[in-house]
């Protein structure tokens, strides 16, 4: 009788014990709707549903485990050999689940809510991820480190990007500030307000976006508004990185307006598209350029 006891009192402890030691071996983290996101273990079979997250789970040490992802998935190079799940506006949710993933990272406002909705009722961990500063991508590959387990590497990474960025904010945002219109499209003309990562970057360069103060993260402007605001710069995302010293064909409808001061110094720039939009570490990369750019225009003031 004795004994029976003493040794269901030492499974039961032993239960606890596991139980404790379970939860204190779980991987937790908040991702960027605030949700706590918990796995058992580390992260084996991941399904990435954008581009910019595919590049941070590599850079934070997952790549290998990318078991599927979303189309224009394509850096590092190993990207563009990952099966495809869709895009940003379809998702192919049968072969998601063929897939068996065990974390599904998701874009927080690039994937269809409604096909988010089916996600969840997978009950597989969903990670939103929605970096909207400069901060946040360090931050993004260090929750995502946890994760996968790849701290170390995921560390790594994070502080390269971060003293990349330092060093840029220490060599140019004391400069003098050059005015910049940033054109994310032409037909509608289309710019970006100050609570836009690219408006940060713009700042960290030492320029200063002229449509910083408008309401829309993403807003329609006029021509006139840019004549009005007269900017120094114009700059803009094109398919490939493309020399300072020729306008794009995209920026060159500006040329019929050679009183704007970007114009008439020759000051459209274009940046490598995959560099200056998506926020992962290669921003970084985008930021130098475009400081180098605004530089450029600083020697261009007359006299």
């Amino acid at each position: 009788m004795i004994l029976r006891r003493f040794l269901t009192l030492t499974f039961i402890a032993a239960a606890i014990f596991a139980s404790v030691k379970a939860r204190a071996d779980a991987l937790t983290v908040t991702d960027d709707t605030g949700a706590t996101v918990t796995l058992a273990a580390p992260a084996q079979r991941i399904v990435s549903l954008a581009p910019h997250v595919t590049e941070l789970l590599f850079a934070a040490g997952g790549g290998a485990r990318v078991v599927g992802a979303v189309s224009y998935s394509d850096y590092p190079p190993q990207a563009k050999a990952i099966p495809r799940v869709g895009d940003n506006k379809s998702l192919d949710l049968e072969r998601i689940v063929a897939m068996k993933p065990d974390l599904i990272v998701v874009w927080r406002h690039g994937n269809a809510m409604r096909q988010i909705d089916r996600l969840r009722e997978l009950h597989v961990p969903l990670f939103f991820s929605e970096p909207h500063r400069l901060d946040d991508i360090p931050v993004t590959i260090d929750k995502l480190g946890v994760l996968l387990g790849t701290s170390a590497q995921a560390n790594k990474a994070s502080d390269a990007f971060r003293h990349d960025i330092a060093g840029l904010r220490t060599r140019y945002s004391s400069q003098p500030p050059v005015s910049v219109f940033y054109q994310v499209w032409d037909d509608p003309l289309m710019t970006l307000n100050g609570t836009h990562i690219i408006s940060e970057v713009i700042d960290l360069c030492g320029g200063h976006n002229v449509f910083t103060d408008l309401k829309p993260l993403v807003p329609t402007i006029s021509t006139e508004a840019v004549l009005a605001a007269d900017p120094e710069a114009i700059v803009t995302a094109t398919p490939g990185a493309t020399s300072s010293e020729h306008a794009l064909p995209s920026l060159d409808a500006w040329r019929k307006w050679p009183t704007i001061k970007a114009v008439a110094r020759g000051n459209l720039f274009g940046i490598d598209g995959d560099l200056i939009n998506r926020p992962t570490p290669r921003l970084a990369l985008g930021a130098a350029t475009l400081c180098e750019n605004l530089e450029v225009a600083r020697t261009r003031r007359p006299k």
